[in-house]
């Protein structure tokens, strides 16, 4: 399995908030956020990850730069990264995608917090959608903590119809910010960029708007670490 991590924003509201580090070292139950998904990423049949950070915080480029020389843990990561600071995550995921192209990869951002045991599950289904002609296999969760949070609509066998930033009609379900998807989506990508676009939740709404095939995979909760208040809220959930 290949693995992608956008790790390239400033954590400016933690900042704000009194959170000195970087987001990527933020620790959740003792272990940092970025160091986290590596061992979870590792531990479930990584041959490459790929990871981006910005210039602008070069503790974070420096300690994956020790990484791709002397390992995690003591063991070994097949790890790329690439050092760019970029106006949206979609630009952040379009400045890897390079080394997407091959085959099918499972793609996060850094402060993705989600039980391990599920993301076994996860990565499991996703690999039957893949056989089974699907473009994708999006993470969703029914617990809904964010102040923007995009809506996912579904039918009854989790297929994805569109993503809504407004609850007009009743959807359970908001994007948890995992996505499983094969090199075909890169084409939607890049025109997305070509149009000059931002955000990954416009990247999920042009996907469904080329007629990609989607599915959902609901996870108890997915939290995003964007306050304070949300690293105690991880370490409760995980505990």
């Amino acid at each position: 399995m290949k693995y992608a991590m956008i790790a390239a924003g400033e954590g400016s509201r933690l900042s704000q908030e009194g959170i000195r580090e970087p987001k990527p070292f933020v620790r959740v139950c003792g272990e940092s956020l970025i160091d986290r998904l590596l061992r979870i990423f590792l531990r479930h049949d990584a041959e490459e990850i790929v990871v981006i950070c910005n210039d602008r915080t070069p503790l974070v480029s420096e300690h994956l730069k020790n990484i791709q020389r002397d390992g995690l843990n003591g063991g070994r990561i097949p790890l790329q990264f690439v050092v760019k600071s970029t106006p949206s995550s979609m630009h952040s995921f379009y400045e890897i995608s390079e080394y997407l192209e091959e085959e099918p990869f499972i793609l996060t951002t850094v402060d993705t917090v989600f039980r391990e045991e599920e993301f076994e599950g996860y990565l499991k289904k996703f690999r039957i959608s893949v056989s089974e002609g699907f473009d994708g296999l999006m993470g969703v969760t029914d617990y809904i903590d964010d102040e923007c949070p995009l809506y996912v609509d579904l039918d009854k066998e989790l297929n994805i119809w569109g993503f809504h930033d407004e609850n007009l009609s009743g959807y359970r379900y908001v994007s948890g910010g995992i996505y499983g998807l094969t090199p075909a989506t890169l084409r939607v990508l890049r025109d997305c960029i070509c149009r000059g676009e931002s955000r990954m939740r416009n990247f999920q709404r042009a996907l469904i708007g080329h007629g990609m095939k989607l599915r959902a995979y609901p996870f108890s909760k997915v939290l995003d670490i964007d306050h304070a208040s949300d690293i105690k809220k991880a370490e409760e959930f995980l505990r």
